[in-house]
C-alpha cells in the first residue's frame, strides 16, 4: 500500500515530525487540529463553539485533499480544556455530524499547547465507496 502525507505547511510539522493527515489504503488519519488560521491567529478566542466549528472546517479541507468528505469520518476525538462546556463543543460537532454519527470521544485535558486553544480534534476517515 502507498502512504500519502498531507501537510498544512505549519512550522511545527517539521519541528515535531508530523503530517496534517496521512492516508494509507482506504484509511485517513487527521492529526490533532486546533483553531489556528493561515495567518497564525486563533479563531474563536474564548468561544468553544466557534473553535470547534473552525476546526471541523479545517479537517474537512484536508479530507478533501485526500479524496474524502466528512461523510467518510468514522471516529472523532475531542480534547477539551473545560468539560463543563461540553454542550458548546457538542453542538458544533452535532451540526456537522448529526446524520453521519461517527464514534466520538470527548476528554478533558489539563492544557493544550497554547492557553488560547480550548479544543483539539482528531479524526479518522475510511473510504468505503
Amino acid at each position: 500500500m502507498t502512504r500519502y502525507n498531507y501537510s498544512s505547511g505549519a512550522p511545527w510539522e517539521k519541528i515535531v515530525g508530523y503530517s496534517r493527515a496521512v492516508k494509507v489504503g482506504n484509511t485517513i488519519e487527521v492529526t490533532g487540529t486546533v483553531a489556528l488560521n493561515e495567518q497564525n491567529q486563533v479563531v474563536g478566542v474564548n468561544d468553544p463553539y466557534q473553535q470547534t466549528r473552525f476546526i471541523l472546517e479545517k479537517i474537512a479541507k484536508v479530507l478533501e485533499q485526500a479524496g474524502a468528505t466528512m461523510k467518510d469520518v468514522v471516529r472523532t476525538r475531542l480534547f477539551v480544556t473545560d468539560i463543563s462546556k461540553w454542550e458548546e463543543y457538542g453542538r458544533a460537532h452535532g451540526e456537522v455530524f448529526a446524520d453521519i454519527r461517527p464514534c466520538t470521544t470527548m476528554v478533558e485535558v489539563s492544557a493544550l499547547i497554547s492557553p488560547e486553544y480550548l479544543v483539539e480534534i482528531e479524526a479518522t476517515a475510511m473510504l468505503i465507496h
